[in-house]
């Protein structure tokens, strides 16, 4: 009879536990020309879902979207994830993505600020530099100018680059205008100084990815100090630093809601 008692106290606690509410959300965003389905954060995924609620969103920076909306667009997209979680009772929901997602993390605390914390990995696009470029500066100074005239809605042609291959797009030049101004909301150094707020942030990055050391360096010291902050320097490239950071990401969302 005790040992039946304590079967049943078992079996009934371990159901409690499972049948705790998932009160933190996730809501992460893939690179450039990536899919909601993004391989690269695939790891990321798995480790969170089993205490955290994840949505994956395509965004318009993906490989069939192509810039069809532009930025301020794209955040609203996100903000409409993060209220979503939220009126489901989520208490805790972070924002983060890899690559250009990284970089729409940022813009969105520095434009939106809603959320509870941040985890960029392998931040990328960087339109001040693309700008250097003389043929994206080209389509780059088109947009800027049918934009002040109010042609925005007007297509512009342009290569895009990312991590070194290029891709012919064309997008109307209110769109390319949002992505490719070069001290726009895709700028993250500005973005990352214009934070509406300080929140907890955890941010990878790898050692063989372009932006490792001085240019992901100066981005994060540009934010809000915050004491939950952490800066994670793994031994990966531009793609693989989210599945080598999962581990560490993982135990540090779990630290943040109590898990």
């Amino acid at each position: 009879m005790r040992a039946w008692l304590l079967l049943c106290t078992a079996v009934c606690c371990s159901a409690g536990a499972l049948a705790q509410p998932q009160t933190c959300a996730v809501v992460l965003m893939h690179g450039k020309w990536g899919t909601a389905q993004s391989p690269y954060l695939k790891p990321v995924v798995d480790k969170l879902e089993p205490f955290c609620q994840v949505k994956m969103l395509e965004m318009p920076w993906s490989r069939q979207r192509l810039y069809d909306k532009p930025y301020a667009d794209a955040l609203v997209q996100v903000q409409e994830a993060v209220n979503a979680f939220r009126q489901s009772g989520a208490q805790w929901v972070a924002v983060g993505g890899q690559s250009f997602g990284a970089n729409a993390t940022l813009a969105y605390m520095a434009h939106v600020g809603d959320a509870d914390a941040l985890l960029p990995m392998a931040p990328g696009h960087v339109p001040e530099v693309f700008y250097a470029m003389p043929d994206v500066r080209r389509s780059v100074d088109k947009a800027r100018q049918l934009v002040d005239s109010g042609q925005g809605s007007d297509l512009v042609e342009m290569t895009d680059i990312n991590q070194g291959q290029r891709r012919p797009v064309q997008p109307t030049a209110n769109a390319l205008w949002s992505y490719f101004n070069p001290q726009g909301w895709g700028n993250m150094r500005l973005s990352a100084a214009a934070f509406r707020k300080p929140v907890p942030v955890f941010w990878a990055i790898g050692t063989a990815d372009s932006l490792y050391p001085e240019g992901s360096a100066a981005i994060y010291k540009n934010m809000p100090v915050h004491p939950e902050s952490r800066y994670e320097v793994v031994r990966a490239n531009h793609a693989t630093t989210p599945e080598v950071a999962s581990d560490a990401l993982v135990a540090w969302v779990k630290a943040r809601v109590g898990r």
